[in-house]
Formats: C-alpha cells, structure tokens, sequence
C-alpha cells in the first residue's frame, strides 16, 4: 500500500486500524466525544502504577518484613506482565473485539489493585502485581484501536496526542501522587493507598465502556500461538533480569536469561514470514518509517523513566529529602509537561517531526545544565527553571510522537506499529532504569559524581532520540477528505496485530 493511501486510512471516517486493515469491524458507536476520556482514564491508571509504587517501597519493607529482592519483584511484577502481553492482546483485540478485551483487562486490573491493597504478605502482593500488569497489558493496545476507530477524523490528530501526553504525565504524576499518599496516611492505610487509588478511575473507565465501540472479530483469523509463547518468553526473560539484576548483583541467571531472550526474540523474527496470520506482520521490517517509529519511542523511554527514577533517588538518598519533599522538587518538570502537551499539536503541525528532534535536544541540555546545580543548596533553586525548560520538552514529545509516527508508517506496517509502540515504551524503559542504575551506583562514582555521571547517560540517550527523529522525514499532504473516504475504501491489507 501507497504511504499516501495510508494517510488516507488513518483519515477516513472508519479509523486507522481498521481502513488500513485491521482485524474488526464496527458493530456499534455512540458517544464518540465519551470515548476518549474513558480510554484515557485507563491509560493513565495503567501508566500511573508503574511509578506509583516506587514511593512505598520503603514502607512496605517495613509494614510486610520483605527483603530487597521481594520489593524489587513487587515493583518489576507489573511492568513483566505488562510488557509481556501488549503483541498478543493487541491481535486479540483484532480477534475478539476492541471492547471486549477493554473491559475484559479492566476487571483484571481492578481484580489485582483490590488484591494488592489487601496483601497480608510480600509473596500475595508479588502475585497480585503481576494480575495488575497483566490487566493492563489486556487494556492498552486497544485504546489506540479504540481512538483510530471512534474519534472522527478532524479530532484525530488532537485525541493522538492527548493519548501522548496521558502516558507521559502519569509516568511522572506516579511519585508525587505515591509520596501525598504515603504522607497523609489516609484512614491508616499507609503504603495500601498507592493501589487503591487506581480503583475508583478503573471504575470509571469500565463504566464509560458503555460508550466505546462494539468491534467483531475478524472472521477466521487465528492467533498466532507459537508467536505468543515465543514473544511471552522472550519479552519475560528480558524484562526480570534487568529489573532483579542490579539488586542481585548480576548472577550467572540473569546473564542466561538475557541470553535466552535473544535467541528466543531472534527465533519468532526470523519465523515471522513462515507462519500464517503472524503475531507481527513482516511488513513491520521493511518500512522505514515503522522501523524509525518503533526505535524512536524505545530509545526516548530508555531516557524518561530513568531520569525521574534517577532524580528522585539522588535527592532522597544523597540530598537526605523525604519522599514527599523529593517529589515536589521534581514537581516543575511535571508541571511544565502539561503546558507542553497543550502546545504540541500546534507545533506539530507547523513543524511536523522537527518537534521531536528539538525537544529531544533541549532534554539532552537540561540532562547536562541540571548535574553541576542539583549537588549545591545554592544551586537546587536555579534547578527549578531548568527542571520546568525540560519538562515542556517532554511533554511536547510525548504528545506528538505517536500521531506523528503513525502517520508515517505504510499501512500494511500500521497494525503491528500501533502494537509495538506501548511494547517499545515499556521495555525501553526497564532497559533504561537497568542502564542508568548501573551507571549511578558504579563502584568508583562519590555521591558528587555519581549524578554527573548519571545525567551524562540521560543526554547522550535524547541527543540519540534527536538523531532518530531525524529519520521521520515530513509525511505528503493529504488528499482531500472526498478522496480519503474514496481511497480508505478501496484499501486493502492484512489484519495487523
């Protein structure tokens, strides 16, 4: 398929996914201005507990007696179950509907948030975080496929970016909103909050389900089994070592487990193009523009999370901040995100991907401006700006990248980039707060040069994402919407994932 026929499937009235050839049909609408406050509820409760947790820590040591290697599984169970399931449940949205597995995931993950906050034990709480992930992992490839298929065309370009922007926000409101509530101790729950304050937007999003779109499956598409298992696998054997293997001290497992994650990733790319209906179309590899797109938002969150991961560390561990102290200093980056975000689409459509390349750059400065201030007392002041520089950036990224990406891949790609997106988001930044862990904690690195150190990682990874963004060369006009319709009508393809 034409790239220009693809901007005309990702325009027309019918959704991206599914012009482009996606794997459902629409049975039934309504209420398309509802649609997306209910997805976007749900993505910011799924992104919100990957950082959420990280604030409680040290009192659910404390409350439940765990050992570091247990409050690390209970902080790397969600994104392990989470990140393992996006590529299937995104072809299980093709196969059973959009709508089903959206409320499906919900139940699951609101199943584990009440289980987590109930935990009697670390190895309950262990066990309910991973439910958590896996509800989410249910949940978020189809709120893209939910937004290409019910948001009208005009509105489109806005709706991809508040989806942005949500993912990005969340992941920074995780440790403020986790640090308020370990603070204020609601009702003497303590560190038991952090989960249950998902609960009430879960039930929002599963009672604004009503409004999403009905899709039926495609008929007689079958789901890629041994994709599932070899992506299950390998996905799974990526994402625990890097999230056990600094707390452990880098074991012979987790070096074969790295290993077998290669081989295993490496086997289901290299049989992709020998099984029918595969999990990832093999389209995916010889686009450009889905290569760019997918490498882009890995390598960008390889440097997200572990910047406020980093951040809110340094200034507990080395500073001696409390919690809530340390996030409320991180606050202006937050802060300045929404601001960001707001402007993005105006920016994006005047400057196209030279949005992403600038704001990639201006978060490689911040990383380098913010080492030599943060150490000093003098200097953590002069921080607040250049946090607040950095987090417009980012949310101006955030909120552009996606629409952009997808506007940029062939159709015949666009099903398996709209599933490999979250997928590239959550394991670039497992990888990234892996890779930056080991840089902050290396054993010849003060407690005055560790940050340094740190935030020279931080900018190298955006001036990289910069260099990528280069790639995402401006899209061709698009036809008029007559044609689109026209165009999106005629097209045809396989069913992505």
């Amino acid at each position: 398929m034409s790239r220009q026929r693809f901007v005309a499937a990702v325009l027309s009235p019918n959704g991206g996914r599914l012009a482009a050839g996606g794997g459902g049909q629409i049975a039934a609408g309504g209420g398309s201005r509802l649609v997306l406050p209910v997805v976007l509820s749900a993505t910011f409760v799924q992104l919100l507990n990957v950082t959420i947790a990280q604030i409680a820590a040290p009192a659910i040591r404390t409350d439940l007696g765990a050992g570091s290697g247990a409050v690390q599984l209970i902080l790397a169970g969600y994104t392990l179950t989470y990140a393992c399931l996006l590529i299937t449940a995104a072809r299980l949205g093709d196969r059973y509907g959009y709508h089903r597995l959206f409320v499906l995931g919900t139940i699951v993950f609101m199943a584990g948030s009440v289980a987590a906050a109930c935990a009697p034990d670390a190895a309950t709480l262990i066990a309910a975080r991973l439910v958590q992930g896996a509800g989410s992992g249910l949940v978020a490839p189809q709120v893209l496929s939910i937004i290409q298929v019910a948001v009208p065309a005009a509105r489109r370009p806005r709706a991809l970016g508040l989806f942005g922007a949500t993912m990005g926000l969340a992941s920074l409101a995780g440790p403020l909103i986790g640090g308020l509530l370990v603070g204020a101790d609601l009702f003497g729950l303590g560190w038991r909050s952090v989960f249950l304050v998902t609960v009430p937007v879960a039930l929002v999003s599963l009672a604004g389900a009503t409004v999403l779109p009905r899709t039926r499956g495609a008929a007689g598409q079958r789901v890629d089994t041994a994709g599932v298992l070899l992506t299950t696998v390998g996905f799974g054997a990526l994402v625990l070592p890097l999230a056990l293997g600094g707390q452990v001290g880098w074991p012979w497992w987790t070096w074969a487990l790295l290993a077998l994650s290669v081989a295993v990733l490496g086997c289901f790319a290299l049989t992709l193009p020998h099984r029918p209906d595969p999990l990832v179309q093999p389209s995916l590899f010889r686009d450009r523009g889905a290569r760019a797109g997918v490498l882009l938002v890995f390598v960008f969150n390889a440097g997200v999370p572990s910047f406020t991961y980093l951040l809110s560390l340094h200034l507990q561990s080395a500073i001696g901040y409390s919690a809530l102290t340390a996030a409320l200093t991180s606050a202006p980056f937050a802060a300045a995100a929404v601001l960001g975000s707001r402007a993005a689409p105006a920016l994006a459509r005047r400057h196209g991907s030279a949005v992403l390349t600038a704001s990639a750059l201006v978060l490689a400065t911040t990383s380098l401006a913010l080492a030599p201030l943060i150490g000093t007392a003098a200097g953590r002041w002069a921080a607040l700006p250049v946090l607040a520089f950095g987090g417009a950036a980012f949310g101006a990224f955030t909120a552009s990248v996606f629409a952009l990406v997808l506007a940029r891949v062939d159709g015949s790609a666009a099903g398996s980039v709209s599933g490999l997106l979250p997928t590239a988001q959550q394991l670039g930044g497992s990888i990234g707060v892996a890779v930056a862990g080991l840089v902050y904690f290396a054993p010849a690195a003060s407690p005055g040069t560790a940050f340094r150190h740190a935030m020279i990682y931080e900018a190298a990874v955006f001036a990289l994402t910069a260099l990528i963004s280069l790639r995402m060369h401006p899209r061709p006009h698009p036809p008029t919407e007559r044609t689109d319709a026209a165009r999106a009508t005629a097209t045809s393809g396989t069913p992505g994932v």
